[in-house]
């Protein structure tokens, strides 16, 4: 099974590439991408493909620092739920242990542990990717979410000891001391953030227990959903493919690994069936759509999957039962004045703090 990552991890990309001369749509093309993953935080694309993206944009740009330039937005708030959860902890270690623990629901190609020896604490960040692919530019991304995490949980004036990167060092690494505001060294044996143990032990304000409680609920329902495991995978897949246009069971059976029979016998188990789940993840994500008053229903369609209009058309009225324009002037206020216009959303979703499975975890 290929790791998958929220495609809230692309968040700032748009901006970064056009920053530094790239066309964005044409770097995402390149690697098989869809505008799609940056429209929808919680499409599940693959980290492999995430991780080609960055470094040949980081390539194509001359550019050795494309990854951190993009952690430099990075918020809490990005990573949803888990953020919530993370605020309402009443230290820096107990929110590090929630991390680990819900990390996968946010990146599963990601393992986060803890270590500590006289008084020195390590945060280290594990790839856990089966596909060769080169890690840098993911590598400084991730760490520098990381870092901008723990700035949010101990605050502004908070710094590490040093920051370690087990790549080699870029020419230049001004970007990295002025982000960091510490030491930062290569070829190390680890990706990870040291600093005292004493911080992690920091109290921390507290947010909403209220909606942090029902954020950990959320959280811990889709850690205990083991025997749905594999019709998730094919729902996430659809999802990611159904932009490209090509979404049919050989592609997503290559994306599982295996054959288009194993995956058409999984799904029985379960009582579903591939087209059953393309036409349900088809009908979530057009309400979405169309509750956009600035969406074109072409550009939904699109989106969607169709060849055209008129086969989304056709679909929409045939699961709906009535047309897409309908449905839409029954629900969505109509614009003030003049025809809608298309626009592109880049959506600032949950990005790529992602750390780490725990190795030694104390």
């Amino acid at each position: 099974m290929p790791q998958l990552v929220r495609s809230a991890c692309l968040t700032n990309y748009v901006e970064v590439a056009r920053s530094v001369g790239l066309d964005p749509y044409r770097q995402l093309k390149t690697v098989g991408l869809s505008r799609a993953s940056l429209i929808d935080p919680d499409m599940k694309i693959r980290a492999g493909v995430v991780g080609r993206l960055l470094e040949a944009s980081a390539q194509a740009a001359g550019v050795e620092d494309f990854g951190l330039r993009m952690a430099e937005s990075r918020r809490l708030s990005i990573l949803g739920p888990i953020g919530l959860v993370l605020q309402e902890e009443p230290t820096a270690r107990k929110a590090l242990e929630s991390l680990s623990r819900y990390l996968r629901v946010h990146n599963d190609a990601l393992a986060l542990g803890i270590e500590e020896e006289g008084g020195v604490a390590i945060i280290r960040e594990e790839r856990i990717i089966h596909a060769r692919v080169p890690a840098r530019q993911a590598a400084e991304l991730s760490m520098g979410a990381l870092h901008r995490i723990l700035r949010s949980l101990l605050g502004a004036a908070w710094r590490p000891v040093r920051v370690c990167f087990s790549h080699a060092a870029p020419t230049r690494t001004a970007t990295h001391l002025r982000f960091f505001g510490c030491p930062v060294e290569f070829r190390c044996e680890f990706n990870g953030i040291v600093c005292a143990s004493r911080d992690l032990d920091t109290r921390l304000p507290k947010a909403d227990p209220v909606i942090a409680r029902y954020a950990r609920q959320y959280l811990d329902s889709i850690l205990a959903r083991p025997d749905a495991t594999s019709a998730d995978k094919v729902r996430e897949i659809v999802r990611a493919l159904l932009p490209s246009g090509r979404c049919s069971i050989e592609q997503v059976s290559g994306h599982l690994g295996i054959d288009r029979r194993t995956v058409h016998r999984h799904l029985a188990r379960d009582r579903e069936t591939f087209s059953s789940i393309v036409d349900a993840v088809r009908a979530s994500l057009a309400t979405r759509y169309l509750e956009s008053a600035d969406r074109p229903l072409a550009e939904a369609a699109e989106l969607l999957g169709f060849s055209g209009l008129s086969a989304f058309s056709r679909w929409f009225s045939r699961r709906f039962g009535q047309s897409a324009s309908a449905w839409r002037a029954a629900r969505v206020p109509s614009s003030a004045g003049g025809p809608r216009r298309s626009k592109t959303i880049e959506v600032r979703s949950a990005s790529s703090d992602q750390p780490m499975l725990r190795r030694r975890v104390l």
